[in-house]
């Protein structure tokens, strides 16, 4: 086994939850050259992965939106990159139209992806020239690591690990503070997923009186507006100016605590090892969630809004005593 492409194309949470493939790989097979093929909305992520050898990626959410000539030409000389080499295997872990496009004009005679019912699009099977076995029941992430597995017949063993690197930056987050800091992560991409705003500030204010200096990021207009809704009411909260990916990873690399919706960022706060309370309102945690002994936590059950008290509890949880060490991936440094 000398290269593998892996076909995960989006979005920022699940690809973080896919990444443990890589270490698992990596692990079955040393020496081992894995590629991954993502938009190029998400390549930042990836480059971080100490274990993906080779980014792939083109801007197909952004060509998507404005049927730009540039960007369709970037996905033309994208597809000349895809085929440089010939892959051992192909495992597509996406399971829509654009990564059996990928997978299908990718080099191999050998490209694995979902059975049919497991597919979020049931056209992508013309990309396939063998399935997964059927989707395991149960949390979605470790159901990718087993996939995977099967696919190229090793047993998945262990917790997962991440192996992400972020690089330097250019000003140390928060240096000036002496207090911890708590993220609060309150925008979501649907409405059916935010907790309500008096819960957050019930929180927030909790959190200050401990001790903690709150800050809330944003990406849009709307969330500023609700971010500065809730600072105004949490004494020595902070609303963030506009940060880009790589700035919001390295401020969460450096909070005391991460508290969020069912969001990318959330699960790349878990990925990064920070204590992690994850709150759902209107998706499953046994699918969705994440889960690490005295660090990270998910509320809710997918139907109701967790209660104040509920997301207390899981704070003081994830607080209360020093977190297991996570397991680190020699092979992938």
């Amino acid at each position: 086994m000398k290269r593998i492409l892996i076909v995960k194309v989006t979005s920022l949470g699940d690809i973080v939850q896919a990444l443990p493939v890589v270490a698992d790989i990596k692990r079955a097979f040393p020496g081992v050259q894995v590629d991954w093929a993502a938009d190029e909305a998400f390549a930042e992520l990836l480059h971080w992965s100490m274990g993906v050898d080779r980014v792939l990626c083109a801007p197909l959410r952004r060509f998507k939106k404005a049927r730009r000539w540039r960007d369709l030409k970037a996905i033309w000389a994208s597809i000349a990159e895809l085929r440089a080499y010939r892959y051992d295997y192909i495992v597509d872990i996406h399971g829509v139209y654009k990564s059996a496009i990928i997978a299908f004009l990718a080099r191999s005679s050998r490209r694995i992806g979902y059975q049919s019912q497991d597919l979020g699009e049931r056209g992508a099977a013309f990309a396939y020239t063998g399935r997964f076995g059927p989707r395991p029941q149960g949390n979605a992430w470790h159901g990718m690591r087993i996939s995977a597995g099967e696919a190229l017949g090793y047993q998945v063993d262990g917790p997962p690990v991440y192996n992400l690197r972020l690089p330097a930056p250019v000003t140390q987050p928060f240096a000036a503070r002496s207090a911890p800091v708590a993220a609060f992560f309150h925008a979501t991409s649907k409405d059916d997923k935010k907790w309500p705003l008096t819960h957050w500030v019930a929180v927030g204010r909790e959190l200050s009186e401990r001790g903690f200096h709150v800050v809330l990021p944003w990406g849009s207009a709307g969330e500023q507006a609700a971010a500065e809704r809730i600072a105004a009411q949490v004494p020595g909260a902070s609303v963030l100016p506009p940060m880009s990916v790589t700035e919001v990873a390295q401020m969460i690399d450096n909070c005391t605590l991460v508290v969020g919706t069912d969001t990318g960022f959330v699960h790349l706060a878990h990925a990064l090892q920070k204590r992690t309370v994850m709150i759902f309102v209107a998706t499953s945690p046994s699918h969705c969630g994440v889960e690490a002994p005295n660090r990270s936590t998910s509320i809710g059950d997918g139907r109701s809004v967790p209660s104040v008290s509920a997301a207390l509890e899981a704070i003081e949880y994830v607080q209360a005593s020093k977190p297991v060490p996570a397991m680190q991936d020699q092979s992938a440094a």
